[in-house]
């Protein structure tokens, strides 16, 4: 007889606070998809500096892109508790966000939307990572890419104990220069 392991697939939620249309989304998109099963949730629009806001003063409206991307008129925050308390069927095992394109050190990570989006997974029970490229000219995403795709495979290998929220910035340089 033969023996049918099923090997669970792992879920991840991707967010940001630049938009559905940013490049270090998409960059994010490419280097998790082979890893996981992937669902895109983040604002319509720039929320960059948004902090941990949630909309309450009106209706939001989740809609989905050609890409397959999810984008909703509000804030990051709300992208991440919308998913995760309703949208997706199953509790995503980890929120990436990112790749935000600027830096979230020191107090802007008190207002980075990115950080906000991955505070709202940790608050959820969900292990949370927050991805940013440093420098002002987004050069290399895909160093950045390569450092999401690193901690995503450590994450399946050795997992964590409980919810963890992990703030991570990448210099925009090449890979090998790290």
């Amino acid at each position: 007889f033969l023996s049918l392991i099923q090997v669970a697939v792992m879920r991840i939620l991707l967010s940001n606070d630049d938009g559905y249309l940013a490049p270090g989304l998409a960059m994010l998109s490419q280097v998790v998809r082979p890893l996981a099963d992937i669902t895109v949730v983040a604002p319509e629009q720039d929320r960059s500096g948004s902090s941990n806001s949630l909309t309450l003063d009106r209706p939001l409206t989740l809609r989905q892109a050609p890409s397959g991307f999810y984008y909703v008129n509000g804030t990051p925050t709300d992208c991440v508790h919308l998913a995760v308390t309703g949208m997706v069927e199953h509790q995503p095992d980890m929120v990436l966000s990112g790749i935000n394109f600027g830096s979230n050190m020191g107090d802007d990570t008190l207002y980075s939307g990115t950080v906000a989006a991955a505070t709202e997974g940790y608050l959820l029970g969900v292990p949370s990572v927050a991805i940013s490229l440093i420098g002002k000219e987004g050069k290399h995403f895909d160093t950045a890419g390569r450092v999401a795709q690193e901690l995503v495979q450590r994450f399946q290998r050795l997992g964590f104990t409980g919810p963890v929220l992990l703030n991570v910035n990448v210099p925009d340089i090449p890979y090998a220069d790290i």
